[in-house]
C-alpha cells in the first residue's frame, strides 16, 4: 500500500540538533515543507556521505520553505556523539531524530526488520503532513539531495496551481499541463 497522499502517522521522539536535544513529534511535519531522510546507521560509511550531501542542500532547501529531518534506529545521544567526532557529520545543522523504538521508521514503512535498521528513504511532506513524494533506495545506494529541489518545486507549484500537473524534467518557469480531453493522446 502507497504511503502517497497519507498523512504521517504520530510519533514522539527524542532528537539532536546544534548541541541540543528536542523532542520531535508528527505536528513538526505541519505548517512548511518537510524532507524526512532515513538512513541505517549512524557511525556507518555511505550515510555519512548522503548526510554531508543534504548539509550541503540545506540552505537552498529552507529557502523554499522546507525543513530537513533525518531519521535512523540510532538514539538521540549517539547522534551527538557522531556529531562530535565526525568532520562532515559536524557540520550538519538539521535536525537529527532518533528512533531506538522502531516507531516512526515502522510509520514510514522503511524499517527492515531482521536488522532493526531503516532503509534508505526519503519523503517530501505538504504543510498539511501529507506525503507528496518518497523514494527507497537499497542500502549499498547513495542518495544526491541536490535531486530534491526540483521535485519540492514541483511538488509546491502542484498545490498552488490546482489543476495543473508538472511533466517530466520540469523546471521552475517550465511549462506545465493542464489534464483534459482535449490532451489525450496528443503528448
Amino acid at each position: 500500500m502507497s504511503l502517497i497522499g497519507k498523512e504521517v502517522l504520530p510519533f514522539k521522539a527524542q532528537a539532536y540538533q546544534n548541541g541540543k536535544f528536542l523532542e520531535v513529534t508528527e505536528d513538526n511535519f505541519k505548517g512548511k515543507w518537510s524532507v524526512v531522510c532515513f538512513y541505517p546507521g549512524d557511525f556507518t560509511f555511505v550515510c555519512p556521505t548522503e548526510l554531508g550531501d543534504l548539509q550541503e542542500q540545506y540552505e537552498t532547501l529552507k529557502s523554499l520553505g522546507v525543513e530537513v529531518y533525518s531519521v535512523s534506529t540510532d538514539s538521540h545521544f549517539t547522534h551527538k556523539a557522531w556529531h562530535d567526532s565526525s568532520e562532515t557529520i559536524g557540520k550538519v545543522t538539521y535536525i537529527m531524530i532518533g528512533d531506538p523504538s522502531h516507531v516512526i521508521s515502522r510509520n514510514f514503512d522503511v524499517l527492515i526488520e531482521e536488522e532493526g535498521v531503516a532503509d534508505r528513504g526519503t519523503f517530501i511532506i505538504d504543510p498539511d503532513g501529507v506525503i507528496q513524494a518518497l523514494e527507497i533506495n537499497a542500502g549499498g545506494i547513495g542518495r544526491d539531495a541536490s535531486a530534491l529541489i526540483n521535485k519540492i518545486k514541483a511538488a509546491q507549484y502542484v498545490r498552488n496551481n490546482p489543476g495543473e500537473v508538472c511533466p517530466a524534467k520540469w523546471q521552475e518557469g517550465g511549462e506545465t499541463l493542464k489534464p483534459s480531453l482535449d490532451l489525450v493522446g496528443k503528448i
